[in-house]
């Protein structure tokens, strides 16, 4: 397994110059088809029960941190994330396996947030909560070491080389997500690209992460996804990663540069 290398930021990047990110521009689509009605009344009347407050810029323009006592589940449950929860199949399964913890979710693409609204009605789960936007805004204003667990599954692939830099496997994503991760917390990630999986090889242990799992079989609590069913269908073979954070330490010299794309090879 690859070695744990430790390459964090003292500070949250975002804020080293006090100067914020903003616009951020979200590659890939944020609206599909025309939402059928009954779609389009879960994200008016069903989705504010769900929506995490204080995460966009408008609500916080100054980026203060969440309150995550406020979250929905139990108090002092484990926190959990899951990026691009799509239609929602896993996070609800999840929700639903586990509810002793504590669910984010965040998916920009609102065609998937009103799927995985009547996913979450159905279920009546209590302990999710939701952030129909960019991932990067909810980096911004978590706390420090506050995840256990974060799910990346079949992320956009981006498989043009030009568009590597696109993928969640940068150091624009990576840095900010290895310092809400808790020291030994565990981040999964399933793939059906194997350039994704080859690139994440690299570029994760290099954030702070240590490679534990490397398989073709999936996590025993893994509940399947419709993007998995396609990539079997169509003869593609997923993957499944895990990694571990290691402890948080201040960032090597360089190391920037060693998780950017520009730094990693790409077969």
């Amino acid at each position: 397994m690859w070695p744990c290398r430790t390459m964090i930021p003292e500070q949250n990047p975002t804020n080293l110059s006090g100067a914020l990110p903003y616009p951020r521009k979200i590659f890939g689509r944020t609206r599909g088809k025309r939402l059928r009605p009954a779609q389009q009344r879960r994200l008016e009347e069903v989705l504010p029960r769900y929506v995490i407050k204080g995460v966009s810029l408008s609500e916080n323009p100054q980026r203060l941190l969440l309150d995550l006592s406020e979250l929905p589940g139990p108090p002092e449950g484990p926190l959990w994330l899951e990026i691009g929860f799509g239609a929602g199949e896993h996070l609800v399964a999840m929700a639903q396996a586990y509810p002793e913890v504590r669910l984010l979710g965040v998916e920009p693409f609102i065609n998937g947030v009103a799927s995985a609204l009547g996913r979450l009605e159905e279920a009546g789960a209590t302990n999710v909560a939701l952030f129909p936007g960019d991932v990067r805004d909810l980096f911004d204003v978590l706390p420090d070491a506050c995840l256990a667990k974060v799910f990346l599954n079949y992320p956009d692939p981006w498989p043009k080389k030009r568009h590597h830099k696109r993928r969640f496997v940068t150091s624009e994503y990576l840095v900010p997500l290895a310092r809400v991760c808790a020291p030994q917390a565990e981040f999964r990630l399933a793939s059906d690209v194997p350039s994704y999986i080859e690139q994440a090889r690299k570029t994760v242990p290099a954030a702070g992460f240590e490679l534990v799992w490397d398989s073709f079989a999936p996590w025993l609590d893994w509940p399947g996804t419709r993007y998995e069913v396609k990539a079997l269908r169509e003869g593609r073979k997923p993957h499944y990663l895990t990694f571990r954070r290691c402890g948080a330490h201040a960032l090597e010299p360089g190391a920037m540069a060693q998780i950017s794309l520009g730094r990693v090879s790409q077969r």
